[in-house]
């Protein structure tokens, strides 16, 4: 499978990753790294890392490295500077992230401990649009303005390895790279992750023995390119960190048995209810003795406790 498959650090919002996924993967590069960061939505008051890199933001407690968030940059609806209720810092400017993924929406709030210093929201904020405006280089593009004065426009540190004239474009409606046979004769075929759209991509280009090398260039140099892909998030610190596998700190498993059934409670903190038009209706609690706002489906009394405490 191709490395790019399975691309997930960018587009997706994760809760408590194992080290192996918290550790960078081919093409992801660190930017920056902030040492005295307080998650205050879900770990108030508990000091952390936060890891800024050029496909998303990771956040672990210093404590235990095992709390961990990773929050891509694709899954990002909006970035602020609001004021927080810090346990280590009191009423001070924190960033809020507003998250959607899966069509459901987390927020976060990330608090500098270090007092004056604008590094928190600079490095985040100026990341986040870079990875924003670069977009050309991980999405896939139809129709797009490739073309000007009859030139192809090429993005920084692209180059052009070959020029074939005369080929027909087959493609319909209809991810790997093959020869496949068509009404037209043997056609280059260009599948794309279902990640991407699956799109099925269709060119005639004549004769065979041109076809053929043609696959094999394109085959070679999407080989290259997955080895380390070039995102194209171009932004630099003055000082550079460390490199990510120094700066994470393994992982102890403890000798405990975890109750899948109960992992779901340790995003809850995070639910951003942006959706919400009304309240919703009341329901009696036993175990509170009084009314409450009916809880979502799936989410128990017992395990908001749990993520309070």
């Amino acid at each position: 499978m191709s490395v790019l498959d399975v691309l997930w650090e960018d587009r997706d919002v994760r809760f408590d990753v194992s080290s192996q996924q918290m550790k960078t993967r081919p093409g992801e590069v660190l930017i920056d790294c902030l040492d005295s960061i307080e998650d205050t939505k879900g770990n108030n008051g508990d000091r952390g890392r936060l890891l800024v890199t050029n496909l998303r933001i990771i956040w672990h407690s210093l404590a235990l490295p095992r709390v961990n968030l990773s929050i891509g940059y694709n899954c990002i609806l909006n970035i602020t500077t609001r004021t927080a209720n810090s346990k280590l810092r009191g009423q001070t400017e924190a960033l809020f992230i507003l998250t959607k993924c899966n069509s459901t929406r987390f927020e976060f709030i990330f608090t500098n401990l270090v007092p004056g210093s604008p590094r928190l929201f600079t490095s985040v904020i100026a990341v986040h649009r870079a990875y924003e405006t670069s977009k050309m280089y991980r999405d896939f593009k139809l129709r797009s303005a490739l073309i000007q004065n009859k030139q192809l426009r090429l993005l920084p540190q692209e180059h052009v390895y070959d020029k074939i004239n005369g080929v027909w474009n087959l493609s319909s409606d209809q991810r790997s790279i093959k020869i496949r046979d068509s009404k037209f004769g043997l056609a280059l075929v260009i599948e794309s992750s279902q990640q991407s759209g699956g799109y099925v991509l269709g060119f005639k280009i004549d004769p065979v023995e041109k076809l053929q090398e043609s696959v094999k260039e394109i085959n070679s140099l999407h080989k290259v390119y997955s080895a380390s892909p070039i995102f194209g998030v171009d932004y630099e610190m003055e000082e550079k960190p460390q490199p990510l596998e120094a700066l994470t700190v393994e992982q102890i498993q403890d000798d405990v048995e975890i109750d899948a059934d109960d992992h779901t409670d340790a995003f809850v903190a995070y639910f951003a209810d942006g959706n919400k038009q009304q309240d919703r209706e009341p329901v009696f609690s036993e175990e509170l003795g009084l009314a409450i706002e009916k809880l979502k489906d799936g989410f128990t009394l017992q395990g908001l406790w749990e993520v309070m405490s």
